[in-house]
């Protein structure tokens, strides 16, 4: 069987939809979280790798697990980010998750309903923006639950935009079944060259509840305390909306919904410069919490 590194693809948090520990972020924080990207892409790697028997795959990522919580035995791929949780005193807790929610991708081909799409993100998704906040020292009361908002409809909307590559490349399908019955389509329209009008009805009613996913998570920028932290989650939420808003309307089977460089950098830096000018006019400052008390 093949290492975890062999796995890889070659993607870099360069080639994702939305910023990475983009500069907005602190020098200081910035390896922390890229350690967790690159455990997390080894991973998804791993779950997505075409010639890879299901078998394979669940004990290559119980192997990361292993390595990752000093069960077993060391792995290149998990190396960095054990030693940026022991640095930083935080638990291993959000990349775990993860490796559950990419044992579901090997397991779980299908979801009947909006409820288990939310599930399969609680692990895939919203411990992504835990952690980050876990890394700057945010409260967790605060700032979850929006966190969590957003981290859920960056992941929907990323469905949505791989929908037709899922289901050809690995027979995975995450729009939820009744909403596609609901519109007349079938997961075979997947398959097709362009969208059936069923399916395009489907892709626009889970690109809205993305939009209010969105909305709910809005009040985050202005939450956390580390004002560049700030920056990139206003950021990331801009370019999701005008993602989400693109998807309402355009097939993403016959065309790239995507932001281009230009577009991806004009959004960033509009989202960006609201967030810092409304810094100094917020009544209540966040504040960060103690030493010691981070992740709990």
């Amino acid at each position: 069987m093949i290492t975890a590194t062999e796995a890889r693809s070659g993607k870099t948090h360069r080639d994702e939809n939305f910023p990475v520990a983009s500069h907005f972020i602190a020098a200081r924080h910035r390896g922390p979280i890229l350690a967790f990207y690159r455990f997390v892409r080894a991973a998804d790697d791993i779950a997505d790798h075409p010639r890879l028997k299901p078998e394979q795959k669940l004990a290559m990522l119980d192997a990361l697990d292993e390595a990752l919580t000093g069960r077993g035995p060391a792995d290149p791929e998990a190396e960095a980010l054990k030693a940026a949780l022991s640095e930083r005193g935080l638990s291993p807790r959000h990349a775990l998750d993860l490796l559950d929610a990419f044992r579901m991708d090997v397991t779980k081909l299908r979801y009947e309903n909006w409820r288990e799409l939310m599930h399969y993100c609680s692990l895939s998704a919203m411990p992504v923006g835990r952690f980050v906040l876990d890394v700057h020292c945010e409260n967790p009361q605060t700032t979850w639950p929006p966190s969590d908002a957003i981290c859920a409809a960056l992941q929907v909307i990323n469905h949505l935009q791989d929908c037709a590559e899922d289901h050809r490349n690995l027979d995975r399908v995450y729009l939820p079944l009744d909403v596609l019955a609901r519109h007349d389509a079938r997961v075979e329209d997947l398959g097709a060259a362009k969208a059936s009008s069923g399916l395009r009805a489907t892709i626009a009613e889970l690109a809205d509840r993305s939009l209010e996913l969105l909305h709910d998570g809005a009040p985050l920028s202005d939450l956390v305390a580390d004002s560049r932290l700030a920056l990139e989650i206003a950021a990331i939420r801009r370019l999701a909306v005008a993602l989400a808003k693109g998807l309402r309307h355009r097939d993403p089977l016959s065309e790239k919904v995507h932001h281009g460089k230009a577009g991806f950098a004009l959004i960033a830096l509009l989202a960006a410069g609201g967030a810092l000018i409304r810094r100094p006019f917020l009544r209540h400052r966040p504040e960060t919490l103690a030493p010691g008390t981070r992740g709990r």
